[in-house]
């Protein structure tokens, strides 16, 4: 397999962990691969997990009241949204930069 494919095959992966390993695969993909790129994203994917993931899970426990419901909707609709996002701009080669996450990531 080459490089460009094999690249573009872990990208879709980090997109991807969002549902299956949000923190371990972008950790180990950060530590291990050496393509600059791969990196940055994999940061990008901490970030953004280690962002949302959080809210996501305080504004469910907030949702006995009735003003975490709308976060809970709002930052569900993000953790799919964004990561499917990537995925496609991946499959299709294109960059693509997690919001807020890149902020934090130069």
């Amino acid at each position: 397999m080459e490089v460009a494919s094999l690249n573009k095959l872990i990208k879709i992966l980090i997109h991807a962990s969002t549902w299956f390993a949000p923190v371990l695969l972008p950790l180990i993909t950060w530590l291990i691969v050496k393509d600059r790129d791969v990196k940055r994203l994999s940061l990008q994917a901490l970030v953004f997990h280690a962002i949302f993931l959080p809210l996501f899970f305080i504004s469910k426990v907030l949702s006995f009241l009735i003003i975490g419901v709308p976060f809970a909707i709002i930052f569900g609709i993000m953790l799919i949204y964004f990561p499917v996002k990537g995925i496609a701009y991946a499959w299709w080669e294109k960059p693509y930069e997690y919001p807020v996450a890149k902020w934090f990531i130069h």
